[in-house]
């Protein structure tokens, strides 16, 4: 149903992953992941909100230091870019309690306030002169996006302007145009779709390539904000698709299903009319907002295509086709009506959870078509390095995935890190924290503090509606899978900084 002619070409010269998994289901955790190849516990960017520190070393700084010509086009968020005050904050101190100075005040030293890390902010972007500082995470070119639909401001601003200085008027839910959906977070920009920011990356990073040296070796990562919510594809890929192509989503059929507790809150509190319909947390959705939405993702997605299309295409004039290896994935998914929800939080579902991956390399010989090995957004970076003969730095915890090609499996499963600062519906006011492994057949997902816990089969069980966990006959499976994660925690315990002696 879904037509993605430009992205299907990348896949057909090279290996689709169809078990590759995020470090965590949210976008500055799992970015920095993919950047550093760590996991969030480690390189400290647990959730949304904390910056990643300009002390990581990421995959891109290696290939800069080797040689390579480095450059970002798109959405970074490895920083903050909105103005709202963080949740968790540092408690006030008790009564005729001494309180740290600043500096001191938590238990590791960072400069996490300073300035550098406000590249992404709006009002960093208020000056008309604003460019990201460069070295920025080892890339040297950076072009910019700060935020999703059709107003990602950063570079964007700039080029917009110079193409239509009224475009700006478009712009935002308030001038869209009307349309019946009901989705929460639908509108209809206004805005064509040749000035938006799908097509302006697309238009940037092919002026990038157009312009390269032909004899240097790049590194070109392209980061387009969409698919996300709000749901707003431009002009003819609003409607490209209709709801009723899209089935109504299995949880809606099925009588038989009891949501787990989260899940349960999370509908219970839609149903309720109390739910937060504008944030970025999991909401509970009906059967037609779920078919609206799957809809209006597919145009994303197809715009998306066509912007990649023309990015192939400016490669191909460049002679470099042969020689470049190209890569496809994503950052997380999103429900879009698996479960009766829509968004992404604390659920570990496969809608969110396992994602795209497509490694095409021209001289990588007989290559799989397609492959069921596990990997990891972390194993990008080595992957990457390996193939361009580059020792990893220290500490990362990623596998290169070049094995693979060759009928070798690199992991025996995979590892997920969940937190958040705010509470869920549910929780009890605690902010949830959960960590899942996924062997290629099971599912386990431990909930800190909730006493939660979900086990899957995923061959037996592929929509995971059965949860084990509590079922006497899987108690043996669940002390394994349990073991398994308790060893795969102890295993990704930082090993850095090394020793400088022995004692």
């Amino acid at each position: 149903m879904l037509r993605t002619p430009h992205i299907d070409s990348i896949a057909a010269r090279g290996t689709v992953f169809d078990k590759f998994y995020v470090a965590s289901p949210v976008c500055m955790p799992n970015r920095s992941s993919l950047m550093t190849g760590r996991m969030p516990s480690v390189h400290g960017v647990r959730s949304n909100g904390i910056p990643l520190s300009t002390n990581a070393v990421t995959f891109v700084d290696l290939l800069r230091d080797a040689g390579y010509s480095t450059a970002l086009v798109g959405k970074s968020h490895l920083q903050n870019f909105t103005e709202w005050p963080p949740i968790v904050k540092r408690p006030p101190p008790r009564p005729g309690y001494h309180e740290p100075s600043p500096g001191l005040a938590q238990a590791l030293r960072n400069d996490l306030g300073n300035p550098n890390y406000e590249q992404e902010t709006p009002e960093y972007w208020n000056a008309k002169d604003a460019r990201v500082r460069t070295p920025f995470y080892g890339f040297d070119h950076v072009t910019l996006v700060r935020a999703h639909g059709d107003e990602p401001g950063g570079d964007y601003d700039r080029w917009l302007d110079e193409r239509d200085p009224k475009a700006k008027e478009l712009l935002g839910p308030k001038h869209s145009l009307p349309h019946d959906y009901s989705v929460p977070q639908a509108y209809r920009t206004a805005i064509p779709e040749q000035l938006y920011a799908t097509a302006f990356l697309g238009d940037r990073a092919s002026a990038y390539l157009d312009d390269a040296d032909p004899d240097a070796s790049f590194f070109l990562m392209v980061s387009f904000p969409d698919p996300h919510h709000p749901f707003n594809p431009p002009g003819k890929y609003w409607d490209m698709y209709k709801p009723e192509q899209f089935p109504v989503p299995e949880a809606y059929r099925r009588n038989d299903w009891q949501p787990p507790a989260l899940v349960q809150a999370i509908i219970r509190e839609r149903e309720a009319g109390k739910a937060n319909l504008t944030g970025m947390n999991t909401i509970g959705v009906s059967a037609r907002e779920a078919q609206e939405a799957r809809a209006l993702t597919a145009g994303m997605i197809a715009c998306v295509d066509d912007a990649i299309g023309g990015v192939l295409a400016a490669l191909e004039r460049s002679g470099r086709r042969d020689d470049t290896v190209v890569m496809f994935t994503s950052d997380h998914g999103d429900h879009l009506g698996d479960h009766r929800l829509m968004l992404k939080g604390a659920e570990q579902y496969q809608s969110i959870v396992r994602v795209p991956f497509v490694w095409s390399d021209p001289q990588a010989g007989a290559q799989p078509k397609r492959t069921d090995a596990l990997a990891s957004t972390i194993d990008i970076g080595a992957t990457v390095l390996d193939r361009a003969r580059i020792e990893p730095s220290s500490g990362m915890q990623s596998r290169s995935l070049l094995p693979v090609l060759d009928g070798r499996a690199v992991r025996d499963s995979v590892f997920i890190q969940y937190d958040h600062q705010a509470p869920s519906p549910g929780s009890d006011g605690v902010p949830p924290r959960v960590h899942t492994l996924i062997d290629g057949r099971y599912r386990v997902s431990v909930f800190h503090g909730t006493g939660w816990g979900e086990l899957y089969d995923l061959e037996g069980d592929p929509g995971e509606f059965d949860n084990l966990w509590d079922d006497p006959a899987h108690s043996a499976l669940r002390a394994r899978m349990t073991e398994h994660l308790l060893l795969t925690e102890i295993e990704h315990v930082d090993r850095i900084p090394l020793p400088t002696r022995r004692a």
